[in-house]
């Protein structure tokens, strides 16, 4: 016979280690040197979220984009959400792993709905301002940028788990019976 159903108590440590996870890929896409943007012809510009270097054959120029306002709030804005989301990891580990606290489960989704916000208007205002800065040729956006983005869609689906978990209380301690979604006979 085969059965096929949810086991909700597994969401007590799998939610929390996706919320690592998204914290390891905030800090790769905030401490990443190799750049955010390069351009795709000679590899003779690129820039992270920190700075821009021009050049060719190993001798870089490098500029700090920390001069522009706009790199300040973007590095501030995914420097504060990093934060934030650290405090809601720490705060679904005592919810979910160290006992169950329910209560706790709307504010870590709250927490992570504000991550979601600062780190969009963050990964949108960079593209743009840098388009804006630089007028020659077309540039891809690299791994570290797309890591900003992954954060990103974690967090927004560790905020919906968190805002529906506190429906499945019962299923989350084990009282609940075990809702098959199939069986065979």
């Amino acid at each position: 016979m085969f059965r096929c159903g949810i086991a909700y108590p597994r969401c007590r440590w799998i939610v929390p280690l996706l919320l690592l996870f998204a914290i390891i890929f905030d800090i790769i896409a905030i401490a990443a040197t190799s750049g955010w943007v390069e351009d795709e012809d000679a590899k003779s510009h690129y820039a992270s979220m920190w700075d821009q270097c021009r050049g060719r054959n190993g001798e870089w120029d490098c500029k700090s984009l920390m001069e522009h306002s706009w790199a300040q709030a973007v590095a501030a804005l995914m420097i504060i959400g990093l934060l934030i989301l650290i405090v809601a990891f720490i705060i679904s580990c005592m919810a979910l792993c160290c006992s169950l606290n329910i209560s706790l489960l709307p504010v870590i989704g709250a927490l992570l709905i504000v991550v979601v916000v600062l780190q969009i208007i963050a990964l949108i205002i960079y593209p743009v301002k840098f388009n804006e800065m630089i007028f020659e040729g077309n540039y891809f956006y690299t791994w570290a940028y797309g890591f900003g983005w992954g954060a990103t869609i974690l967090c927004i689906g560790c905020a919906v788990l968190f805002c529906c978990l506190p429906r499945y209380e019962d299923e989350l301690t084990g009282m609940a019976k075990t809702k098959y979604i199939y069986t065979s006979a």
